[in-house]
Order: structure tokens, then sequence, then C-alpha cells
């Protein structure tokens, strides 16, 4: 029986540096946008505002979690 992708958690990944065929390369890495960017922003330094412009990358603890919860990566 195939695993079923979690797809809340797949719009909100996204993998650098794949290659076609290599899916899970060394240079690799997950990433996720910033939260809280909706509102409430104009009481935020323009440090903190920079800041959530950015993709994160995901921490090696949630990185093992999300693997397991995506199967196709």
């Amino acid at each position: 029986m195939k695993l079923k992708t979690r797809k809340s958690l797949a719009k909100r990944v996204k993998l650098t540096g794949v290659k076609k065929g290599n899916r899970w390369g060394k240079t690799a890495k997950m990433t996720h946008k910033a939260g809280g960017q909706d509102h409430f922003n104009a009481r935020e330094s323009g440090k903190v505002t920079r800041k959530k412009r950015r993709d994160k990358t995901v921490g090696s603890t949630n990185e093992l979690n999300i693997r397991r919860a995506l199967p196709y990566l």
C-alpha cells in the first residue's frame, strides 16, 4: 500500500539543490516561509520585517520528522 502525502506540510516545505533523479542530494536543504507576515507588522522593527521576507532553513530535528511525513523525500 502506498503512503499518503501530508499535503498541508508538502505545501509549506521546499527542497533546494535537488537535481533530476537525485531526490536527496548532499547539498539539498529544506526551506520554509517565515511565519507572522499577515498583519501587525507596523509595530515591528524593520530588521524583523526584512528577516520575515526570506525563506528559513528547517532545523535538523524537524527535518527528520518532515521526511517521515512526506514519503517522496
